[in-house]
């Protein structure tokens, strides 16, 4: 399979002000659909009841570990609505640590700022023995997650995640729906001790993040899963991990990416996709004929290294040529690139962050005790580390309602960031490094030395969270905020 590496341009071939050029297509790929209407008004309710209960997952190898969960019935909860529904939610935090606060962010759904489940930004935070409601209708289909904002990167470790997914997009029924959730955890060396290894060190949180050991798709270690043979499967593909970024491939089948983060795209092949912590596709899968195997694989591990298993059965659904079908159109508005303002931002390490770094290797065994505080990244030289949460730094740029703007990125550290936005979606518009086709995302992954722009029209109000989501460059400093008026 070729690699996405081979495909990447120099900064000469691809403008930054110009629209990405798109990847190889299919040979008449059909544009995405009319733009969905509401089709229901239900209410859909969820009871999230944060606690911690020891288990053992499939993965574990029958080892029971403590993790964090938002239900005694499922280690990841999955709520399916339809486009038009409201989604109340009553959170109970039955942790027993002392000041272990929680609250829930949305991931990738554009709903009112009262509603995005940010301490001291949207919501004060919610206290051991307290509880919270979130009452809210979000505005688009596809494929979101939600997970907690305090101390996230343990409580994510630990596994307080979950999927929302809001039904409505497609213009043609695929003959089957698989969900494939990818995490590592951090278990320990020999696989005995019945706790987690630290979920954030700072020689991790310094570089790249601190890698969990042991991988999983659906809380499998490469598992099989079954699939109808000769089909267009519709495969949503979640990354939950809070650390590693992964470069999706898929051999023995083809597959067309039909939406990045929840949001339509004019169909193409996948060859590979580069995927941060909590950044999403959905695909269509052509399934191999009965007997036969796809795998799922991340070639930026030396090698590749095997995800999962879709095995084909029956008798073949399909029989004409590859043609997948679009989602519906997004209901994202259109920034109006002719009279949009530029923003810059410089993703960079800070002088502490750089000299841990450096002395990674030379000095293993260092830690906080010499650092004033672990701010090791900062947006626009400025920090705002996690455990200063509480104290709310100016904004990173002031907006107008109802105005567009371009973001442009600048990452001018060694490591990888994808940057999230809350509360927008971003339309991609083009990079000096990668060659992508257009699309709408929630999150920018960007490369070392790699300069990004992105558009979006500023048409949800509030005091919006920008930062890193590997989540260690967050909680050392790489998140600020946007405020649009």
């Amino acid at each position: 399979m070729l690699s996405r590496r081979a495909l990447l341009t120099s900064a000469a071939a691809l403008p930054l002000l110009s629209l990405a050029q798109p990847r190889p297509s299919f040979a008449n790929p059909r544009n995405p659909g009319p733009v969905p209407k509401p089709t229901s008004g239900r209410t859909v309710r969820l009871e999230l009841d944060v606690a911690e209960r020891p288990q053992s997952l499939p993965c574990f190898g029958g080892r029971n570990l403590p993790l964090w969960t938002f239900s005694p019935d499922t280690p990841l909860p999955i709520v399916r609505m339809k486009l038009g529904d409201r989604l109340d939610t009553h959170l109970v935090n039955n942790l027993t640590r002392a000041n272990e606060h929680v609250s829930i962010h949305w991931h990738g759904l554009r709903i009112p700022i009262d509603q995005d489940g940010v301490p001291y930004i949207s919501q004060y935070p919610v206290a051991p023995g307290r509880s919270y409601d979130y009452s809210f209708v979000p505005p688009d289909t596809g494929s979101y997650l939600f997970h907690t904002h305090c101390n996230t990167a343990e409580q994510l470790g630990r596994g307080l995640a979950g999927l929302i997914i809001v039904e409505g997009d497609e213009t043609e029924p695929y003959d089957h729906e698989e969900v494939l959730v990818y995490r590592d955890w951090h278990m320990s060396p020999d696989g005995t001790a019945p706790t987690f290894e630290p979920f954030l060190t700072d020689n991790g949180a310094a570089n790249a993040g601190t890698f969990g050991k042991l991988r999983s798709v659906n809380f499998q270690v490469e598992p099989e899963i079954a699939v109808p043979a000769g089909a267009d499967v519709r495969i949503r593909f979640y990354n939950v991990d809070p650390t590693r970024i992964l470069e999706l491939g898929l051999e023995g089948a083809e597959a067309a990416i039909i939406a990045v983060d929840g949001m339509a795209v004019t169909p193409f092949p996948l060859e590979t996709w580069r995927m941060g912590s909590a950044m999403r596709i959905d695909l269509v899968v052509r399934t191999p004929a009965d007997g036969g195997v796809a795998t799922f694989m991340d070639y930026r591990t030396a090698g590749g290294a095997v995800l999962a298993h879709l095995k084909a059965s029956g008798t073949p659904k399909r029989t004409q040529a590859f043609d997948p079908a679009p989602l519906a159109a997004s209901r994202v508005a259109a920034p109006d690139l002719g009279n949009a303002t530029t923003i810059a931002f410089e993703l960079s390490s800070t002088a502490q962050g750089s000299l841990l770094a450096a002395d990674a290797e030379r000095f293993p065994g260092i830690d906080s005790l010499c650092l004033s505080q672990k701010t090791f990244w900062s947006i626009n030289k400025t920090t705002w580390p996690e455990t200063g949460h509480e104290k709310l730094p100016p904004p990173l740029a002031v907006l107008e309602r109802g105005k567009s703007y371009i973001f442009e990125f600048s990452n001018i550290s060694k490591q990888f960031h994808p940057i999230h936005f809350h509360g927008h979606s971003f339309t991609y518009l083009g990079s000096n490094k990668n060659n992508l086709p257009p699309h709408y995302t929630d999150t920018v992954l960007t490369v070392p030395r790699e300069r990004a722009r992105v558009a979006f029209v500023a048409d949800n109000p509030g005091d919006w969270m920008l930062h890193c989501h590997v989540i260690e460059h967050q909680e050392t400093g790489m998140m600020g905020y946007i405020r649009v008026l």
